[in-house]
Order: C-alpha cells, then sequence, then structure tokens
C-alpha cells in the first residue's frame, strides 16, 4: 500500500480510530502512524489481532494504545477516553468507522443503537479531549449515504437506514462543532472488495460484489479506500464535509 500522508506530516498529532484492529480501521490507523502519529487501536473483542497491529505500529516509533470498547456501553467508552486521556493526554482526530448490524442474535434495534446512538455517544465522550482545530470524520457508504434517494439490497437496508441516521444525527451536530473550533467530514464510498458487509452481502445475494463492480467499472479495495479516510482528516473540508469515493453515476441525490 502507498502511504497517502506525507510521513511526518502528523508528527505530534493524536488518533483515535474506532473499530481499528482489522479491515478499513487498521489500514487508516496504519497510515496515520506511518505520517508520524501517536494512535489509539480500538477493538470490540479481538484483543490478540489488535494487540499484533500495535506491535507493529510500535516499530515506526509513535505511542500507541489498544483499548477494547463496547461502543454501544457509556460506561465502557468513558473507560477508553479516560485510558487515551491519561496515556495521549488528548485526540486530534477521531475517525468515526466501527459500524455494523448484520451479525446474527444482536437484537433488532442493534444496527441502530451502533451505527446512530454509539456514534453520537463515541463523539460525546470524545469532545472533551479534542481543541481547537481537531477534526472528526465519519466513515459510511454510498449504499447508506444515499438510502433516501437510490434503493440497496433489501438485505442491506436496515443497516443502511441506520448508518443514514448517524450520518443525519452527527451533521445536526456540525455548527457546535464548528462554535469549539472543529472541523467534521463525511467519507462515503462505494461497496469495498475485502470488507466484512461486501463479504456478507455477496454471500447472501450471491453475485451482488460482481454485478456492482461491473457497474461501477471498478470497486476501491479496503486498502484504497482507507487512504482516502486517512487524507479526508487531513485535507480542506469540502462545502458539503461530504468527501465520495468511487462512482456514484448509479445513486440519486
Amino acid at each position: 500500500m502507498s502511504q497517502p500522508l506525507a510521513p511526518g506530516s502528523l508528527a505530534g498529532r493524536r488518533a483515535l480510530v474506532t473499530g481499528s484492529s482489522r479491515g478499513i480501521g487498521a489500514d487508516t490507523v496504519r497510515y496515520f502512524a506511518e505520517a508520524g502519529a501517536d494512535v489509539v487501536v480500538n477493538y470490540r473483542a479481538k484483543a490478540p489481532r489488535a494487540e499484533k497491529l500495535a506491535g507493529e505500529l510500535r516499530e515506526l516509533g509513535v505511542r500507541v494504545l489498544v483499548q477494547g470498547a463496547d461502543l454501544t456501553d457509556p460506561a465502557s467508552l468513558a473507560e477508553m477516553m479516560a485510558a487515551v486521556r491519561a496515556e495521549l493526554g488528548g485526540l486530534d482526530i477521531l475517525v468515526l468507522n466501527a459500524s455494523g448490524g448484520m451479525e446474527s442474535g444482536m437484537g433488532e434495534d442493534y444496527a441502530l443503537k451502533l451505527n446512530r446512538d454509539a456514534q453520537l455517544n463515541v463523539l460525546e465522550a470524545a469532545l472533551p479531549l479534542m481543541g481547537e482545530g481537531s477534526r472528526v470524520v465519519f466513515v459510511t457508504s454510498h449504499q447508506a449515504h444515499f438510502i433516501r434517494t437510490t434503493p440497496t439490497m433489501p438485505e442491506y437496508e436496515p443497516v443502511a437506514l441506520s448508518k443514514r441516521a448517524g450520518e443525519d444525527a452527527l451533521r445536526e451536530r456540525i455548527p457546535e462543532l464548528a462554535e469549539r473550533g472543529l472541523d467534521f467530514v463525511v467519507v462515503s464510498g462505494d461497496m469495498i472488495e475485502g470488507t466484512v458487509t461486501a463479504t456478507l452481502l455477496n454471500r447472501m445475494n450471491p453475485g451482488a460484489i460482481e454485478a456492482r463492480r461491473e457497474q461501477a467499472g471498478r470497486l476501491y479495495n479496503v486498502g484504497e479506500f482507507a487512504a482516502e479516510v486517512a487524507l479526508a482528516a487531513v485535507e480542506p473540508i469540502p462545502a458539503d464535509h461530504t468527501r465520495l469515493v468511487g462512482d456514484t453515476s448509479s445513486f440519486a441525490g
């Protein structure tokens, strides 16, 4: 993977990426560390995987905090942020990457609890650690971002609606964030090859990835999309606070 950020460009900065023990989150947090940032590797249940990644990142000479947390549990969130304050002193970049809702046996309202309520709770818990010039990045998909105008696969619709609800709720906080001197940007991507969500959707709807790839011309892989997320943490904020990654010609809105 090529590094999207200049070496040393994030020296002295501190970044937390939720859901960063694997996939897009792991590659994003790696890009930050390679650019010199001290980072927090957050995970829900797979501590060994998170620790392995942290070991690799520490070899880059940056501080790495490994912190497990259930983002739907305010007490767990508070514990994570207390550890961040104690170890790193604060945060300059918060990437709201963790999402879900397709897991089995999690309850009917789990998608909304994770993709809307937990996103707001993470932001609320992180705000006391973030000063002027800090940035919040929310990661979503075109299938969720455009769900109000473009239908998606039935299997994904509940997740898409919950992620859009999360995006809307976070956007309502933009004036408050601006008053604090904080930036906010949404990064929306097409279906990403190699993600758990894309794999699950393709299993439930065989041929879904191939059909979307044909329609879009190409699909980003995990590392490529993570590079766009990392760039969103440092590049100028678009007027509509939205960074669209990949083909959007199939989406109305």
